[in-house]
């Protein structure tokens, strides 16, 4: 068994093995992934792909983990320690959060995890109308989005943003005055339109931006929320958009994520904050 970079060409062997483990075939979200970040994977003697991760880094402060995938003939068998170990020691000392399920949870938490906040996923079909509060993005606004965006994560995500614009189906933003205060976006997933990222002044705003997007959605909306956010899902709740799988974010690294949190409402999806 041995560990090696993986890119875009590998993108088959991921999904063949997301199918091993009965994920849905993302295969935007892998290709996406695996464009902006680096992709790690074991593979057995026969060549074939048999356990993976990808590490994107956010400057030299953070980085996330996601995709950690083992396949099912080799679990329990050490593969996704060692290949998280590889991960997070390429990760140079940064602070690394990733956002888990109950599974995946006491794997994370024997290499150095803690939990920063239990997650929900809201999924279903949103009922409200559109605020009218957010305008739909320009290219012109990504500088504008990239430095606030900064300001709440506390690290530069300006290439992600970059690449996001063209990934989404749309990007929103809210202003006060002339100043870009918040914005939101969303993209096609299998089965269902996820909301995200989510950032704003206020809890007000980050709704209005919500319904502005999701109200557009023929079927249903995934938005991913922290439990501290109950009014937030409530909120979702009440107009369609239910709570599913619980996953826990979590962190480790010895440093809390920088960055203002009180702006921060959904990421831009569970694999990368």
């Amino acid at each position: 068994m041995i560990i090696r970079e993986l890119s875009v060409d590998d993108l088959d062997a991921c999904l063949r093995l997301a199918a091993d483990r009965e994920w849905s075939r993302e295969e935007r979200k892998w290709l996406f992934l695996l464009q902006g970040g680096e992709g790690y994977g074991v593979v057995d003697p026969e060549g074939e792909l048999v356990a993976t991760a990808i590490l994107t880094r956010y400057g030299g402060r953070t980085a996330a983990i996601s995709m950690v995938l083992v396949a099912s003939r080799h679990g329990r068998q050490g593969l996704g320690g060692r290949l998280m170990s590889h991960v997070l020691d390429r990760a140079r000392g940064a602070t690394v959060f990733l956002n888990a399920t109950e599974t995946g949870r006491p794997l994370y938490e024997r290499l150095g995890f803690q939990v920063a906040s239990p997650a929900a996923m809201h999924l279903g079909t949103f009922t409200a109308k559109a605020s009218g509060a957010s305008r739909v993005a320009s290219p012109q606004d990504l500088k504008a989005i990239a430095d606030l965006d900064a300001e709440v994560i506390g690290a530069d995500r300006s290439d992600l943003l970059r690449r996001f614009s063209d990934f989404a189906e749309q990007v929103r933003v809210i202003e006060d005055g002339r100043t870009i205060t918040g914005y939101a976006g969303m993209w096609r997933n299998v089965s269902n339109t996820v909301i995200g990222p989510v950032i704003a002044a206020d809890e007000t705003d980050a709704r209005r931006l919500i319904a502005d997007l999701a109200s557009q959605v023929d079927g249903p909306v995934r938005v991913e929320v922290q439990s501290e956010r109950r009014e937030l899902a409530e909120w979702l709740t009440g107009h369609g958009v239910a709570p599913g799988m619980r996953t826990s974010d979590m962190v480790v690294g010895g440093e809390p994520l920088p960055g203002d949190r009180s702006r921060f409402f959904a990421p831009v999806m569970s694999a990368l904050g």
